[in-house]
């Protein structure tokens, strides 16, 4: 099998190329000889990284939003993630819970839509549902409160 010698004129103009266009990545083939040229240091990997653990979705106390807006209440359930929520399973049906329903630990409250997959919030403590403090179809932010279980 003959020696594959790089040719480093062709791998500088490859790099300019990815430059200029804002690609992260070209390959260059020629003669059963393949160029691959990439943006960047390391590996691609597909591997699915290690889950970390979500924080507490309750806040026990009054706690000042970091923006300085209003507290967030006492017994308030934040949301674990960025994304869209949604009171009942689907559209036309009635909402898991509503103000003045007892939910038990574990019961779904609601369902929060991010990237396109369904991730639903779970009571973290068992109690009454005094404030909804959302409403269906609305986006919501990391640590925005939602609902009030006391």
């Amino acid at each position: 099998m003959a020696k594959f010698e790089v040719n480093e004129e062709l791998v500088r103009k490859l790099a300019d190329l990815l430059q200029e266009t804002g690609l992260n990545e070209i390959e260059y083939e020629v003669n059963n000889h393949r160029i691959r040229v990439a943006k960047g240091a390391g590996a691609v990997s597909y591997a699915a990284p290690a889950a970390a653990p979500l924080p507490s979705p309750c806040a026990p106390a009054p706690i000042a939003n970091a923006g300085g807006g209003e507290a967030i209440p006492a017994g308030a359930v934040t949301a674990p993630m960025v994304g869209t929520v949604y009171v009942a399973s689907s559209p036309g049906t009635p909402p898991f819970v509503k103000v003045g329903d007892s939910v038990s630990e574990g019961q779904t409250l609601l369902i929060i839509e991010a990237m396109k997959v369904m991730n639903p919030l779970a009571a973290p403590r068992a109690g009454t549902v005094t404030q909804i403090l959302i409403s269906d179809g609305q986006p919501v932010e990391y640590g925005e409160p939602l609902l009030v279980i006391e």
